[in-house]
């Protein structure tokens, strides 16, 4: 069904009470039995998992899965696998120039993306009732997995063309890799550029935004929205989020949030930003509660401002800490 997302984003905004939009999906292995490798492999179960929490929680969009070694793998990456825990890069899959030189760039459907398409496809069918994001990681993010997070800071000083090398190849897949979840039925894509974070003002400018704006540019329309997430302290890059134009963004509790809506324009979107890990995987349900009505009741007040977990909640978060985050929201809207 086809959603027109600035429509939806509008009348979000507009709308006085609000759904909580966590990034929440890998705790649906809960309610269906499956690990998270197995949840990882398979387009169906992952369809399945974000039906589940759908039908769970009352949440304003429906997020995929945030797995950030999806495409490093198709660019070939070797990838471990665990049960209760996101897929890691194992290791650096590029040490020199001449192996960025000569890395292909892969086909959507290589190693899991075809699965993940697949997963948003049926998970477009199952879902009509709010707007279903697929998960994408940024460009620079996806070109350190590929070069080593630590290595592509060094080379971007005393390397940038191959940095550069690097960054044009993962972003024409990442635009093919879009258009595949445009045409799968995605009503938008969640993009997470995390290590875009640690850059400074000039480095974040040269080596992230302008990749970032063309795979937006390639694929949002009145139908397709393109949501930015960084979970960095990115409050001195406040300036440069706002560059990158996206229609909405999203942020980790590393920043105080009302420090993005004091400068992001006011009809852009801004998600955040209870701590996943810190309070909704390892608090109890009180400290949820307490947490994120106090978040609504400081920052409620900026009507582009919408709750959501300052990242991907983990798997094993306790639901009843997940039931807590919308009982909060209940109770909060439910005053106005």
């Amino acid at each position: 069904m086809k959603r027109n997302m600035q429509q939806w984003m509008a009348e979000t905004i507009a709308n006085p009470k609000k759904k909580g939009m966590p990034v929440l999906s890998f705790p649906g292995t809960q309610l269906l039995g499956y690990t998270v490798e197995e949840l990882v492999k398979s387009g169906e179960f992952q369809a399945q998992c974000m039906k589940a929490v759908a039908d769970r929680f009352d949440t304003g969009a429906a997020f995929s899965l945030m797995d950030l070694s999806v495409e490093a793998e198709a660019f070939g990456s070797s990838i471990h696998y665990s049960d209760n825990e996101v897929p890691t890069v194992q290791e650096a899959l590029i040490h020199e120039e001449a192996e960025a030189d000569a890395l292909q760039v892969p086909r959507v459907g290589d190693g899991r993306t075809g699965e993940c398409v697949r997963g948003i496809r049926l998970a477009s069918e199952w879902i009509t009732d709010r707007p279903v994001l697929a998960g994408i990681i940024g460009p620079y993010s996806l070109a350190g997995r590929l070069l080593d997070m630590t290595e592509i800071m060094i080379l971007c000083y005393e390397e940038p063309e191959m940095v550069e090398t690097v960054l044009e190849k993962v972003t024409r897949f990442q635009i093919a890799y879009a258009k595949a979840f445009k045409e799968a039925g995605a009503d938008g894509i969640c993009m997470a550029e995390p290590a875009a974070g640690l850059l400074s003002p000039a480095l974040i400018d040269e080596f992230s935004t302008p990749y970032v704006q063309r795979i937006r540019q390639a694929v949002e329309d009145e139908n397709f929205l393109v949501m930015y997430h960084n979970c960095g302290n990115v409050v001195p890059l406040m300036e440069n989020m706002s560059a990158i134009d996206a229609s909405a963004y999203s942020f980790g509790n590393a920043i105080d949030i009302e420090e993005a809506l004091k400068v992001l324009p006011a009809d852009r979107m801004v998600l955040g930003n209870i701590d996943p890990a810190g309070t909704i995987r390892n608090g109890d349900p009180k400290q949820v509660y307490a947490e994120t009505l106090m978040l609504l009741e400081r920052c409620g007040r900026y009507p582009n401002f919408v709750i959501s977990s300052g990242c991907d909640i983990p798997a094993m978060a306790p639901l009843d800490n997940i039931q807590a985050f919308f009982d909060a929201v209940e109770t909060f809207y439910g005053r106005r």
